[in-house]
């Protein structure tokens, strides 16, 4: 499901009139609703499903989003791996309506992940470090010290 499907606020009405990046019409992708991204499909660069968007997690301190937690696996819900996705390791693919993640659907079946009732403690720095290590991106903390 995509994120024009669950907008229930109508902020993406309009949004075919101005196709591309940068929409005219309400938030577009520059700006978009969290609960929307909610269920959102990700897909890597060879067209395989990884899973879809179950959460977005925010850092307090700084206000930015940190990662997207994804489920991956199981059978309708059951048996499900959850995987915290570094937020910048994601494209959106406006095109597509869903999420792209430069990773084969192999590689993440060996990734670190978690079950939906033991979440790790993600404000954990050494535990981030792993994240972003695996997935070849730089925690957003690294960027004030360029």
């Amino acid at each position: 499901m995509s994120y024009q499907d669950r907008d229930k606020h109508g902020m993406y009405k309009g949004e075919g009139a101005a196709p591309g990046p940068l929409m005219r019409h309400g938030p577009g992708p520059g700006l978009m609703g969290a609960d929307t991204l909610m269920g959102n499909d990700v897909f890597n660069k060879d067209g395989e499903d990884l899973g879809d968007i179950q959460e977005i997690m925010l850092d307090m301190r700084n206000g930015k989003v940190s990662y997207a937690v994804m489920s991956f696996g199981g059978f309708l819900g059951i048996g499900d791996k959850l995987f915290a996705v570094p937020w910048n390791a994601l494209t959106l693919d406006t095109e597509n309506k869903r999420f792209t993640l430069d990773v084969a659907k192999e590689r993440l079946e060996g990734a670190p992940g978690f079950n939906q009732d033991c979440w790790p403690d993600m404000a954990d720095q050494s535990w981030a470090q792993q994240i972003h290590d695996y997935y070849g991106t730089r925690p957003y903390s690294d960027d004030s010290k360029l």
